[in-house]
């Protein structure tokens, strides 16, 4: 078996050794690797590779040995731009480097021995930037016998070590705010349906699994920073919000960034299938966040405005994650099918289960928050429709909200029974996109499925 992917950091001087040995490990162990090879090849003519100890004085004579044999401010061919064709606008000077190149290893392999870098006492893998600073690739495969079993345990750390890296090689403008979301929680429910539905085709890869789940939770992340700014909310996930800790034009900045940096990072896996499911989700999803803030004008609307704005803002992105996930391992046909359709039930019993969380003081987030926000949501819809009570929720619902209207409307929605209601139809909704996945053959992953599922009504938060 062989898997590939890449690895992305930034160098931050012209010559800079960068001690690969952490990443490559860890992508050893979060693959299951246990006995074979890990294969490490620069992507770029000005980057090097070398085994060598890192021991910083060291490292500063073989910077120096690179800058004596081939100087920077030496006579070089390559920097005469006046005989050169085809240069680019931003093209630098920089013969040395590419000297410089010859004396290192433009590739380099390491063996793996029971899941460990088979490596010398002093030695190291480095990645030598020639030409800093810039941002950087290098491709690696790893090849031999992997444990699956390790694999499937090591889901959740493969994604969060994925997401890690990937803000590592943002500029820090945008890296801290989607950082501090990031690293606030959340379910990952997204990012496990990819792991879980990735593991049903017989091109199985976890770590090019890990990558679309990574692409899968930013883009979800980017919606959340672009509602709060919408919904002018203070928080999220118990810290500040994007918009207010840093104001709405960084807010649409940073969620726009994201958004684009999951469609390079889903594209980079070459798989046109996954890329149009994701792609179109995408565009599902900026129309109902447009449908969203147009209903508002309605509010709180009617059960077929809410499923319309559910199924754009939260199922389709549900669906996406479990379609796309058996797509990339190239499930069949009805298995990608059949898992959409779980996905799509399953967001919409998700959303249902998370309006109820507005009326609990236990959740940890701040009650009567969708009231608030004027959000759209299913128990008020419920509420509303009552035959004695439901007036008195509309008159309170059009007009000033402040913290007694709120409170009263908590009341009276609880009075309503509209959120026994409304959980009672997520528990049935949770039972449906169960059944979806009775007639395919889900290689053992029914149970966790059927588990991640179940969880979505039972949660507190």
């Amino acid at each position: 078996m062989i898997s590939t992917r890449r690895l992305a950091f930034a160098s931050s001087r012209e010559i800079n050794f960068l001690n690969l040995t952490g990443r490559l490990q860890a992508e050893v162990t979060a693959s299951g690797l246990t006995q074979g090879r890990i294969f490490i090849q620069s992507l770029h003519t000005t980057l090097g590779l070398t085994l060598n100890e890192n021991e910083p004085l060291l490292l500063a004579d073989l910077e120096a040995m690179l800058e004596r044999l081939s100087p920077r401010h030496g006579a070089y061919e390559h920097d005469d731009f006046a005989r050169r064709v085809g240069i680019l606008a931003d093209e630098p000077r920089n013969g040395q480097a590419h000297c410089q190149q010859l004396l290192l290893l433009p590739s380099c392999t390491v063996l793996v021995e029971n899941g460990r870098l088979v490596l010398g006492r002093w030695q190291s893998v480095f990645a030598v930037e020639l030409d800093g600073p810039r941002q950087r690739e290098v491709a690696v495969q790893l090849e031999g016998e992997f444990d699956a079993s390790r694999g499937r345990e090591s889901d959740q750390d493969l994604v969060e070590l994925e997401l890690g890296r990937q803000l590592l090689v943002d500029m820090e403008l945008v890296r801290q705010p989607m950082q501090r979301l990031v690293e606030a929680g959340g379910k990952r429910v997204r990012p496990r349906l990819v792991m879980l539905s990735a593991r049903l085709g017989p091109d199985h890869d976890p770590l090019r699994a890990a990558q679309l789940a990574a692409a899968v939770e930013l883009i979800h992340d980017a919606t959340l920073v672009h509602d709060d700014y919408v919904d002018q909310a203070a928080t999220r996930r118990g810290r500040a919000s994007v918009a207010s800790a840093e104001g709405p034009e960084r807010a649409i900045a940073v969620g726009d960034y994201y958004f684009a940096k999951a469609t390079r990072l889903i594209a980079e896996l070459g798989n046109q299938t996954v890329t149009q499911t994701i792609s179109q989700t995408m565009e599902e999803i900026c129309l109902a966040q447009i449908d969203d803030v147009r209903l508002r004008g309605v509010y709180p609307g009617d059960y077929a405005m809410y499923l319309r704005v559910v199924r754009g803002k939260t199922a389709a992105l549900f669906a996406a994650a479990c379609r796309a996930g058996a797509q990339l391992a190239n499930a069949p046909a009805d298995v990608c099918q059949r898992l959409e359709r779980f996905g799509e039930v399953l967001g919409i019993a998700f959303q249902m289960s998370d309006d109820l969380i507005d009326y609990s003081s236990t959740s940890g987030k701040p009650a009567g928050q969708d009231i608030r926000e004027r959000a759209v949501s299913l128990p008020l819809i419920y509420a509303t429709e009552h035959s004695r009570l439901g007036t008195r929720v509309k008159e309170l619902l059009d007009g000033t909200l402040g913290e007694p209207e709120v409170a009263e409307i908590q009341r009276l929605v609880g009075q309503t029974g509209a959120l026994e209601r409304v959980s009672e139809e997520a528990r049935g909704l949770v039972s449906a996109a169960v059944r979806e996945l009775e007639q395919v053959d889900l290689n053992g992953v029914r149970p966790a499925l059927i588990s991640l599922a179940e969880a979505t009504v039972d949660r507190q938060a």
